[in-house]
């Protein structure tokens, strides 16, 4: 943001002089491992000065270069934003909308219904009557492809596919909207729309309220032809108009659309363009201010700032630009919120009113096979040269098929590429390409690509009533109608298809200009090898195609083809045979052949005939042989041989007789893993024994080779038709389909059945596709049928279908496993062409290896390579004590054919293996070192032999939670099956009973492997002297090995006996250096506990501990007893040496980040804690910066001095410091963290030890400022020293005078102590504290000195900052008389946020109160201010109270000081006569302060103050009166308070983020009623066109206030005025769900008045009749109904209701109510008849009463 300021000022901001340079921050050197050379050499200091010099200056260039980039980037739909105004141009014109080419190759869509309100009310007007009006033009006609319009983002929305939608607007309301009538000049360009034809001219729409713009027709007319535009302009017809004449104050404006005078027309500063109503497509002129490779800075209209990126420089002129250069310039785009200006140079926009031109169409879509690119922009894409000649643009992600292939160094200038034109962007005069591989080769870009009878590709979008709708490419969307969904009709398509399914179409009709496609996905129209009729043209006699029925009649049947073809096939050449009926034999969308028998194109007629002359035979002979192969050949073993591999299985032949067939991947075994081996390694030409037909459909023969599935079939484990299967039969088969609600498993001879998901596993099914795979072998076992539907419901549960001997079967998958495996390595012998297979083949578990160290990785794993294992991944886990290049000896433990990989072991006692005679079935313990996905290789414990046992025990067991799976490491009991390796080179076996996991204690990163063994009993005591190896160095601690057997740590405090200041001890000592220490102690394994010291300690006491040792020469030469006699483990004993404000020596352990302190070491058994406040008494850095650089000053070892704060506890470790504080006296400087704020007062400090402290107002800085607390927040540290030390701790923060005296600050106000610092004649400041009749009293030093006092003081508020000299004494009081400086010296300011008003002698002037309803406007007039002010001319200035100083100093005559008095007593007069001046208004922030004061529960006046604010744009300023507001008002103003809540939440809606808006929102519901909030808010969003807010806020309404009738009708209301009735409608139904049924008669009435107003009339007089059949007694519905009636019916519809009304049985009172509307309502619309037949049926109904009463 700095550098947009710095690159494009505005808002007043005043640039540094180029003399001045900041100053530049002291670097402070913290480095802890720096050594200072006093004798080092000067020279080289000075070139290690220069070198970084040097770097930091490249590293500065760099980011400059970066910021110039960043600040040129492109547009981009995610820059866009609603309000954003922007140039653009027509691509398309469609019948419902405007495809428009914006800047940057972007694209908007400018719906109908946003051209202008005189277009949309035709097209209303056409709706109604339903009939076409004349003089309603298409937007074809009024708008061609190449016309310059301005228009203005309404929204960006996400369509159904993801894709970002840009909907724009050329309304001239929402372009012109910032443009007031005031601000209309003569010579401006705007943009209108022809709203009026009238005799004399024209009326044009510019959208500017309370303006009529008329357009000459006497002048207009020769334009209009020169034009081309035709003799008249029609209504919605797009100009660029010149302001020729304004009248009344621009509410007239003459308008010319000469061309001459818009192409010439240039806007000029006289104009009054300002940011807010600057407009695009105007030309201004400018210079050029900053050139860039990435465009160029512009400065215009004298203050206004621009870029231009590099897409839109002159193409004649780029690269000739220079600063100060002047130029023309077209605006593109004005942001609404940054106000960034985008320009450009090209030269046919600077001439408004242009067309521009268009590429042609046969080059779009074109591949070019070299491109030259141009230049290269890193964040934006690459410009390229066509063959032509023309250039061409490409965005960055089209450069390269993914993100991760993105090479930059391929776009060098020159270099050439192959890529396609995708687009051409108008506004860009550039063609857009792609170098994207699948763009290039895809066979369609544009519905223009799509002919009918294509065969296409696509994916099920959605499924409709009408039909299914198609994705054919990411812009190409096709419509299947559900006739053409199959062959046959589907009357439930859903469960033939569902989103997201891959489907192949044909297209029948492709209607490019209205994006249309008409697809079918009938298989024999699809498949069709017949020729494809498009035209009648092509309709020879003789041509035989495929069509499909769309009607069938008595005379016959019409069939239709590709692109609406139809042809007519009469009674007699329906068939052979007569056909009496065709209607009853025929039916709509069979498929059909046909013959042409003749064909007139001229007049679109085609007759055709189902008698085909030439019937072919062959394929159906060939049918009957395929059948009768297929029947020879199932359940026979036959061998096949493969001819092609696809992705989903392999084509092969059955042999001998060559007869084509597929095998699946997932049929060629019963294991998964060996189904993708044998796949990957199979290749044509190889054949393939023991296969069995599967199936035939339609000749299409399937293979299967899985051993389980041809077993049952030779074993007759099968059923071969459903009358054979039986309930609890166990059928193997294999999974066909997999569903969320189950799986389906299929079983030879195609029968078929579901296994729900409650019957998958023994385990809860979570996800079914865990549990198993398409293809997957299986054995089902039946638990019930349905003969009726033919329906079977299988299991798959362990529990039931698996067999009683579970290692027998265990151990057949196994062995199937390895005799598979051993088939693959035949295949790969044969393989003599690849190095890789042939080395995978002579590789086998257990075989030694000699390998290289390839590479360690940081877990500990290593890869190896080898001459034996070229071309392969070698790899081992987890092992240690392995360096880069090292020769080791390793163990094959698993070679993995499908990755070409090899996981090999380097463990001692695999490597040797023992020698000991085994036995089969016998049960061994085993080390798991190897998972592979069928099987475990494990090591035998006793002997170290490789065995692999199986993962599964049976095909369904598939599924294992974490805990169940086999991990390396883990200890599992093996019975071997086998006791020789045999071809298999590893012994088998299967998992025992006792499955138990060995218990592994988790190791610690730090701790390696060899310090978890080498934990074991020793005989070492205290005191022994031991020579040893260190085997690894931590910062706290060294690790050292004895003997090879024993490991024992010695403490970083046992190194040295003085370690200096900032080093790291372990630093001194080196892995394999031998050591000499002495023990010391020890800690327990598994608890890290110390174990003390104590005489006679023995190792052997701990069965499992690590020893301490001491390398202390001190304690080596046996000087140091003390360190070896620690008495007890008591931790009191052991703190007790440590007293408080002794300084201890310390290492750092680490930072802790919750709790905000630093954990250090004093010695191994004793440590310590540093709280955050006494880690440095540096406190200007944040406490988040404050935390990263404790982390990076303290590190972990790092030795420091602290001091012990207090006494220890015995179980509470002692807190340290590092700043020497560890006791707060009086003059102890320490940091502390403000935690309250109090006005006029001070701060609220917390200091270190759980002190807290205060510090006033008079002691936050070295000089009184305006306002003391501004530098300060809650949470900020400060540095402090403490003055007093009572119960209360008295601090002065931040006061340099006394907490830095060495920086020697500069005191302007010298602190005042006692009353005798106060001199007479003294200038001194201080705070105004109480107003009194004799004067007022004000603070000059902190309130427990209280004294001063100063007269002549009138109009004076606490807390106002005052300055004034003293003039003398008061002894009694201990009071000094002050006054204050005269008139001119005067300078109120206030400090406080918020004071409450003082009470005087004067009547105080209320100002009227506002009542916010729903939106607010912040243009509030400024007229019922009635209260005076100071004018900004009156105020005085600093620089004459120093002149009043002066002229005050020098001796002055008698006469002199009678002027000046005088002088003085006119101004004082003047100044209160402006002050009582009633017609007043305020001009400055003062003027409103003093308002707000005098009536501070008034928020009208609080409204206008943020209004004052808002004008000057100083937006947190009109914040920060609101929040003074709500903290000034009273609590009893409820209204008042919510006046300003509404306004606030206007403000964060108009300038703020929708965070800040929303936090507002929250804060407003805790303080008010939530529901006026709410809908304050909803009516806030409406006004602003946030429709989608406003409706997910009205949703939240209605869950939260859902009893609330209002809000249902606040919703209604807007769903209704935003034309979205169905929605009203089935907001009343749930409305009446949800309000209790009291108010649902009162309901149904309102949402009627709403139709009434807002809908549709028809549907709420169906409302309102309903509800009276209901309820006709209901006199109120009745009125209301009549009183809608009235306003929107007709004569005779009210007639007819009041007919009914007045013959209803009702109470007499309400009948002569109804009596009065009626007679009424005809002395107003009727005649004297209809008055007089009223006045009768009165009578009659009167008479009927009568008779009534007296019968």
């Amino acid at each position: 943001m700095a550098t947009m300021e710095e690159d494009f000022p505005r808002g007043g901001t005043q640039k540094k002089p180029p003399g001045q340079k900041a100053p530049r921050r002291p670097l402070e050197q913290d480095n802890l491992f720096d050594t200072h050379h006093e004798e080092g050499s000067q020279k080289r200091k000075r070139i290690q000065e220069d070198q970084g010099t040097w770097k930091k200056l490249k590293a500065e260039k760099k980011e400059a270069v970066k910021a110039s980039a960043k600040d040129f980037e492109l547009l981009t739909v995610e820059a866009l934003s609603e309000g954003m105004l922007l140039l653009g141009c027509v691509k398309e014109s469609n019948d419902f909308e405007l495809v428009v080419s914006l800047p940057n190759g972007l694209t908007g869509f400018v719906q109908v219904t946003h051209i202008c309100d005189a277009y949309s009310k035709m097209l209303n007007e056409q709706v109604t009557k339903e009939e076409l009006l004349e003089d309603l033009n298409s937007l074809s006609d009024l708008y061609p492809p190449g016309m310059l319009v301005r228009c203005t983002v309404t929204s960006v929305e996400k369509t159904v596919d993801g894709h970002q939608s840009v909907k724009l607007s050329i309304n001239p309301k929402d372009v012109n909207k910032a443009v007031n009538n005031t601000a209309v000049r003569a010579g401006m360009l705007l943009s209108g729309l022809v709203s009026s034809v009238e005799d004399h001219g024209y009326l044009i729409d510019i959208g500017i309220s309370g303006t009529k713009a008329f357009l000459p027709r006497l002048k207009s007319q020769s334009d209009i032809k020169s034009a081309s535009k035709g003799t008249e302009l029609k209504i919605g017809q797009y100009l660029n108009c010149l302001i020729e004449e304004v009248k009344n104050n621009g509410r007239i404006v003459r308008l010319s659309i000469s061309q001459s005078e818009i192409a010439a027309a240039i806007a000029t500063e006289e104009q009054n363009w300002t940011l807010s109503n600057l407009l695009p497509g105007l030309v201004v002129k400018a210079q050029v201010q900053k050139v860039t490779p990435h465009g160029i800075t512009l400065s215009f209209l004298s203050s206004f700032t621009g870029i231009v990126d590099f897409m839109h420089l002159d193409p004649k002129k780029a690269g000739n630009y220079s600063p100060s250069q002047a130029v023309k310039a077209c605006i593109l785009s004005v942001h609404p919120t940054s106000k960034v200006v985008r320009l450009t140079l090209r030269q046919v926009f600077l001439q408004p009113g242009g067309m521009l031109g268009q590429l042609s169409s046969s080059r779009i879509g074109m591949v070019v096979e070299e491109s030259v690119v141009r230049s290269f922009h890193a964040k934006a894409g690459a410009i390229f040269q066509l063959d032509d000649g023309t250039l061409a643009f490409a965005r960055l992600k089209h450069l390269s098929d993914t993100k991760n292939s993105f090479k930059p160094g391929a776009f060098k200038k020159g270099s050439k590429h192959r890529c396609r034109i995708i687009d051409y962007s108008l506004m860009d005069e550039l063609a857009l390409l792609s170098l994207k591989h699948r763009i290039i080769a895809a066979p369609f870009l544009r519905y223009q690509d799509v002919r009918p009878g294509h065969v296409v590709e696509g994916k099920v979008l959605a499924l409709k009533p009408i039909g299914m709708q198609v994705k054919v490419t990411d812009h190409i969307r096709g419509l299947v109608p559900r006739l053409h969904l199959a062959d046959v009709l589907l009357k439930q398509p859903e469960k033939k298809y569902s989103v997201g399914d891959n489907v192949k179409c044909r297209v029948l009709v492709s209607n490019p200009e209205g994006k249309k496609l008409i697809l079918t996905l009938k298989k024999t129209l699809v498949t069709s090898k017949c020729p494809v009729l498009t035209s009648y043209e092509a309709a020879r006699p003789g041509l035989i195609t495929h069509g499909f029925i769309v009607c069938a009649r008595e005379f016959g049947c019409i069939v239709k083809f590709y692109n609406d073809i139809k042809g007519l096939v009469p009674k007699s050449e329906l068939s052979s045979e007569p056909i009496p009926s065709p209607e009853k034999v025929f039916c709509k969308g069979q498929v059909v052949k046909v013959i042409v028998l003749k064909c007139e194109p001229e007049q679109e007629k085609l007759l055709l005939s189902f008698k085909l002359m030439n019937r072919p035979e062959g394929p159906q002979e060939l049918l009957t042989a395929s059948h009768g192969v297929c029947l020879l050949f199932f359940a026979q073993m036959v061998d096949v041989k493969v001819l092609k591999k696809k992705d989903n299985g392999l084509e092969v032949s059955i042999l001998p007789d060559n007869v084509s067939a597929h095998l699946p991947t997932m049929h060629l075994s019963d294991h998964v893993a060996n189904c993708k081996l044998l796949w990957h390694w199979l290749q044509e030409g190889d054949i393939l024994p023991r296969v069995m037909c599967l199936s035939d459909k339609g000749g299409h023969i399937t293979l299967c080779r899985k051993p389980a599935v041809i077993a049952a079939v030779q074993e007759e484990q099968v059923a071969r038709n459903f009358s054979e299967i039986q309930p609890g039969m166990q059928l193997t088969g294999y999974v066909r389909n997999i569903m969320p609600y189950g799986v389906f498993v299929e079983f030879p001879f195609g029968l078929t059945g579901l296994v729900p998901k409650a019957a998958m596993s023994d385990k809860f099914v979570t996800d079914t596709k865990e549990h198993f795979v398409v293809g997957q072998t299986v054995v089902a076992k039946v638990t019930s049928m349905d003969e009726e539907k033919q329906r079977i419901l299988l299991c798959l549960k362990l529990s039931e279908c698996g067999s009683e001997n579970s290692v027998t079967e265990s151990f057949s998958l196994l062995c199937q496993c390895f005799e598979e495996t051993k088939e693959v390595r035949g295949l790969m012998s044969k393989r003599n062409h690849s190095k890789v297979a042939q080395n995978l083949c002579g590789l086998k578990s257990g075989q030694k290896l000699e390998l290289l160290v390839q590479e360690v990785k940081g877990d500990g794993s290593a890869s190896f390579n080898g001459s034996c294992v070229a071309g392969l991944t070698v790899t081992a886990t987890r092992y240690h004590r392995l360096v880069t290049g090292q020769k080791a000896s390793a163990l094959v433990l698993h070679v993995d054919a499908l990755k070409s990989a090899v996981h090999v072991s380097l463990r001692d006692e695999l490597l040797n293996p023992k020698v000991k005679r085994l036995t089969e079935n016998s049960q061994h313990p085993a080390v798991v070192q190897h998972v592979a996905e069928e099987f475990a290789v494990a090591s035998l414990v006793e002997t170290g032999q490789l065995t692999a046992i199986p993962v599964a025990s049976h095909f369904n067991d598939t599924f294992r939670f974490d805990s169940e799976k086999l991990k390396v490491g883990q200890t599992v009991s093996v019975t071997l099956q086998t006791v020789q390796t045999g071809d298999h080179s590893v012994l088998l076996g299967v998992q025992g009973p006792a499955k138990r996991r060995a218990f592994i204690r988790p190791r610690k990163e730090s701790e390696t492997v060899e310090e978890t063994l080498a934990a074991v009993k020793h005989s070492l005591c205290l005191g022994d002297v031991i020579t040893g190896t260190v085997k690894s160095v931590r910062p706290t601690h060294v690790t050292v090995a004895i003997d090879g057997k024993l490991t024992g740590s010695i403490h970083s405090s046992q190194i040295l006996d003085d370690v200096p200041i900032g080093t790291f001890p372990t630093s001194r000592l080196k892995a394999g250096q031998k050591v000499t220490a002495v023990v010391i102690g020890g800690r327990d394994v598994k608890t890290h506990r110390y174990i003390a010291s104590k005489p006679g300690w023995r190792g052997r006491r701990y069965l499992a501990q690590i020893n301490e040792f001491s390398s202390f020469v001190s304690v080596l030469k046996g000087e140091g007893s003390q360190a070896l006699n620690l008495e007890g483990d008591n931790p009191s004993e052991r703190l007790r040496p440590y007293k408080a404000g002794q300084t201890v020596t310390c290492f750092v352990k680490k930072y802790n980040t919750v709790k905000n302190w630093l954990e250090v070491e004093v010695t191994p058994e004793v440590r310590g804690r540093v709280p955050q406040v006494l880690l440095s008494l540096n406190p200007k850095v944040s406490p988040r910066r404050r935390v990263r650089c404790t982390k990076v000053r303290h590190k972990r070892g790092c030795e420091h001095p602290a001091t012990n704060v207090c006494q220890a506890a015995s179980n509470f470790l002692p807190p340290c410091s590092l700043t020497g504080v560890y006791s707060l006296v009086k003059g102890t400087i320490t940091i502390g963290t403000i935690m309250k704020m109090i006005p006029h007062v001070g701060l609220t400090i917390s200091l270190p030890f759980g002190k807290m402290g205060k510090a006033s107002i008079f002691h936050l800085s070295d000089s009184y400022t305006e306002q003391p607390l501004e530098n300060f927040s809650i949470g900020k540290f400060v540095r402090s020293e403490i003055i007093l030390n009572t119960e209360r701790i008295f601090l002065l923060p931040l006061v340099c005078s006394r907490t830095n005296p060495k920086s020697k600050p500069k005191v302007e106000d010298v602190e005042i102590a006692r009353a005798e610092d106060v001199q007479e004649g003294q200038l001194v400041r201080g705070y105004v504290r109480s107003v009194k009749p004799s004067g007022f009293f004000w603070l000059l030093m902190p309130p427990w000195c209280q004294f001063a006092m100063a007269k002549s003081g009138r109009g004076s508020v606490f807390g106002r900052h005052f300055g004034g000299r003293c003039t003398g004494w008061r002894e009694p009081w201990y009071r000094q008389q002050l006054y204050p400086l005269s008139t001119e010296e005067l300078n109120i300011k206030q400090v406080a946020s918020s004071v409450a008003p003082f009470k005087q002698e004067t009547k105080r002037v209320e100002a009227p109160r506002l009542q916010v309803s729903s939106g607010f406007t912040w243009g509030e007039s400024l007229n019922v201010l009635e209260v005076p002010g100071l004018n900004r001319e009156e105020e005085s200035s600093d620089s004459e109270e120093e002149d009043a100083a002066q002229s005050m100093s020098k001796k002055q005559t008698k006469k002199e000081k009678e002027q000046e008095k005088q002088r003085v007593e006119k101004e004082l007069s003047k100044i209160e006569a402006t002050l009582m001046d009633p017609s007043r208004q305020p001009q400055t922030a003062d003027d409103f302060d003093r308002l707000v004061l005098s009536n501070p529960s008034s928020s009208i006046l609080w409204l206008q103050y943020m209004t004052f604010h808002l004008q000057a744009t100083e937006i947190e300023k009109a914040r920060a009166v609101a929040e003074r507001a709500l903290k000034t008002i009273s609590f009893r103003e409820e209204q008042e308070k919510l006046n300003v809540w509404v306004a606030l939440l206007n403000l964060e809606n108009m300038y703020g983020t929708e965070e800040t808006l929303m936090k507002v929102f929250e804060r407003a519901v805790q303080y008010n009623e939530p529901l006026k909030v709410f809908q304050q808010l909803a009516d806030i969003y409406a006004s602003s066109e946030k429709y989608k807010q406003a409706d997910n806020l009205y949703n939240t309404m209605l869950k939260r206030f859902r009893q609330e009738k209002s809000v249902w009708l606040k919703y209604a209301t807007f769903l209704l005025k935003q034309g979205q009735i169905e929605a009203t409608h089935k907001l009343l139904e749930r409305a009446l769900r949800g309000l209790p049924d009291k108010e649902h008669v009162d309901v149904i009435a309102k949402f009627a008045q709403l139709e009434f107003h807002f809908g549709d009339p028809e549907h709420a007089k169906a409302i309102f009749e309903s509800t009276l059949s209901s309820y006709p007694k209901r006199t109120d519905i009745w009125s209301i109904y009549i009183d809608m009636m009235i306003k929107h019916g007709s004569q005779k519809e009210i007639r007819d209701i009041f007919e009914r009304v007045i013959h209803l049985s009702l109470a007499a009172k309400r009948m002569k109510f109804f009596f009065k509307r009626y007679l009424d309502y005809e002395k107003k619309y009727g005649t004297a008849e209809t008055i007089q037949a009223v006045k009768v049926a009165a009578l009659e109904y009167v008479e009927s009463k009568s008779s009534l009463a007296e019968s």
